[in-house]
């Protein structure tokens, strides 16, 4: 599906808007640029020979965050009012035609799915060098589990039917053309990018482990290598996105490589960092709060911020799409990260207090009353037994970093205080149950409900269970027995051996397969992530809520004709409707899907079960059955507050939860 060879012609000369900074970044380049070869590092993208910065101006200051267009008329037309039409000598954009993903991981690949499923007429080539993760997403079980995203990839990868919809609420039927496939997922890396019109970096950025800036610093060697892969294959006038979260600086780099191996093309770098929540992606994607493109505010680079401005525009409203600089959009990403994990550190901490003051205090209480305050909002305001997972930890770090390399140490500081409030909470958690088992585990099963790093997700990556079964196994217990719905063993025994446990104690851990197995004789249990199945049968269950009545697209679909030509968000919209009017339960309910081919025998995938667009089947735990499996003492400590517990009480549990100040009894108890 390659389109033919088409280059953007040279930019017409127009006054710059660059203005230099005040001052330069002190150790700016170096925090970008200076990269560690390890094992992250795929091997066609290596870092490869050295090469030589060539450009020393970094981006500008923003201008604030009016639209590329505008800015575009702006710099050629004053300040004068846009015309209606295009003005003779005004800069051209072509419209993006093919575009490509260099990674196909929790960024990459969702975020392909949703751009390809609102651009019918764009061609997404999502490309990995690994085969195992290509076939995945190839296939009926997708390699990251996110509610709906399974829907999402068959509608662009597979195409879709015709097929014509009758409701009651509709006067006469509507067809519903067939759909071609424009989502492409494989390995063939060198061919995808040079047929794109635009190339998005979506590779793993970790922190580093040896060498400058180990333990904080972002190893941005992989964006090195694709950018080297770009330079090799890529048409001038490719815009590169850099979507990967990364370093103030890095599209300074990606910049001067290109520039370095091909002095004669042209491209424009852009940052267009990703803002999503593992367990809600899909959601976030589809609805986003806002989309961040950073830019050089040159004329070439606001023409490539508004064609990739144009791109998200098929389902995102025009005043959430934010244009500012790169430098401004990179810090934005580790900024917001920051502070969210704040918020949790913050919380966090009040929930400690109030399990040390005793006399009833309830964190819950107080984040309800202080989420009411309309300058605060009640979200991000959960106590909890800490945050895990890939981004926040890493990004903290690395915002610490460039904090310390501008000489801002008091700054450093106190990003790096939420991460040690966060390791404090789980610390605490660990103590707290040796001590309520009276100060020993020796000879007692722990049962662990939970390991992915929060629920709706099959992530395990520095989860708060890896470092609460760690320290639970230094006490020698007779058993550690972990159980997460989604998770599969294999990812919770590989992310286990990942910490460092001894043989001995490594020997005491076992994964289950399901909750029975995993409290069976268990003398505590340890609730850590927020599966809903966790809560019980009775408060697991949720009744349907009352539907409202379905616009298509923010408009009455027309009965007069039916000859339409719906977008993907109206279609949606049609099919809450036939929910509603049709009582359907079918992830299907207009019959627009191919069926998927069948899986060979031993599919690993159909073995756990499969992952729809409705989420997965899960059994919610029987606590009644629960009481009867365990031993005496019977402990629940719940790490994120998700039980009743005054129902698990009268059944004979004993329960802690977070920032509670009173014991079962009603009498005062001291945290960890």
């Amino acid at each position: 599906m390659a389109n033919p060879n088409h280059s953007q012609g040279p930019c017409p000369a127009a006054p710059s808007t660059d203005r230099e900074l005040a001052h330069s970044l002190p150790s700016s380049q170096s925090i970008a640029s200076t990269v560690s070869p390890g094992t992250s590092t795929p091997h066609s993208w290596s870092a490869g020979t050295d090469w030589a910065l060539r450009s020393t101006d970094p981006s500008p200051l923003s201008g604030g965050t009016a639209s590329p267009d505008f800015e575009l008329h702006r710099l050629f037309n004053g300040n004068n009012p846009p015309p209606a039409q295009k003005a003779p000598g005004s800069p051209s954009r072509a419209a993006a035609k093919n575009i490509c993903f260099i990674g196909a991981g929790f960024v990459g690949g969702p975020t392909a799915a949703v751009i390809a499923h609102h651009n019918p007429h764009l061609h997404v080539h999502v490309v990995d060098l690994n085969t195992s993760r290509i076939a995945a997403w190839n296939s009926p079980h997708l390699p990251i589990h996110e509610t709906g995203l399974l829907k999402i990839v068959r509608i662009a990868r597979d195409g879709t039917l015709d097929t014509t919809v009758s409701l009651p609420g509709l006067a006469r039927p509507v067809e519903l053309k067939a759909r071609e496939p424009n989502l492409v997922f494989s390995t063939g890396v060198e061919e995808a990018v040079a047929e794109a019109d635009v190339v998005f970096i979506c590779v793993n950025t970790p922190t580093k482990t040896g060498g400058l800036g180990a333990g904080a610093m972002a190893d941005v060697s992989a964006v090195e290598g694709a950018v080297r892969t770009v330079t090799r294959h890529a048409r001038a006038g490719t815009v590169v996105v850099e979507k990967s979260t990364v370093p103030c600086g890095t599209a300074k780099m990606v910049r001067d490589i290109l520039r370095h191996h091909r002095p004669e093309a042209e491209f424009e770098v852009l940052s267009n960092p990703e803002f999503l929540a593992e367990g809600t992606a899909v959601e976030n994607l589809t609805h986003p709060d806002r989309i961040l493109i950073g830019s050089a505010q040159t004329p070439s680079g606001l023409r490539a911020a508004a064609m990739l401005k144009d791109i998200y525009a098929a389902w995102v409203p025009p005043g959430k799409i934010v244009t500012v600089n790169t430098f401004s959009s990179e810090l934005a990403k580790l900024v917001a990260n920051a502070m969210l994990a704040q918020r949790i550190s913050s919380i966090n901490a009040v929930s400690a207090m109030c399990e040390e003051i005793g006399l009833g205090a309830d964190v819950d209480d107080v984040s309800l009353a202080v989420g009411k305050d309309e300058r605060l909002g009640p979200k991000f305001l959960q106590a909890g037994v800490g945050f895990g997972g890939s981004c926040f930890e890493k990004d903290i770090l690395n915002l610490a970093y460039l904090a310390r390399e501008l000489h801002l140490d008091a700054v450093a500081e106190y990003w790096v205080s939420i991460l040690k409030i966060n390791e404090d909470q789980r610390r605490r958690f660990a103590r707290r149950v040796v001590r309520e088992l009276n100060g020993s585990l020796r000879g007692k099963k722990i049962a662990v409900l939970g390991f992915a790093f929060k629920d709706e997700t099959n992530d395990t990556r520095n989860s708060i269970a890896v470092h609460i079964v760690r320290d639970l196994a230094l006490e020698l217990p007779k058993e550690i027995a972990l159980f997460d719905p989604g998770c599969e063993v294999e990812e919770i025994v590989e992310e286990v051996q990942s910490s460092e446990l001894s043989s001995a104690e490594m020997e005491r851990v076992k994964v289950c397969s399901g909750w029975r197995e995993c409290l069976q004789g268990s003398s505590a249990v340890c609730i850590l992530t927020q599966w809903k199945q966790f809560r019980g049968r009775q408060l697991g269950a949720s009744g349907g809520a009352a539907r409202q009545t379905i616009k298509l697209g923010g408009h009455q679909l027309d009965p007069a004709t039916n000859d339409v030509c719906l977008s993907e968000t109206s279609i949606a919209d049609l099919e809450k409707l036939s929910w509603r009017e049709l009582s359907s339960q079918s992830d299907d309910p207009l019959g627009r899907l191919k069926p998927l081919p069948p899986c060979p025998a031993d599919c690993s995938g159909c073995r756990l079960g499969q992952w729809d667009a409705r989420g997965r089947d899960m059994e919610a735990v029987d606590w009644v059955e629960a009481a009867d499996m365990m031993e005496e003492p019977r402990w629940v400590f719940d790490g994120r507050n998700v039980v009743n517990q005054a129902e698990l009480q009268e059944l004979g549990f004993k329960v802690r939860g977070i920032g509670k100040g009173f014991n079962c009894c009603g009498a005062t108890w001291r945290g960890g």
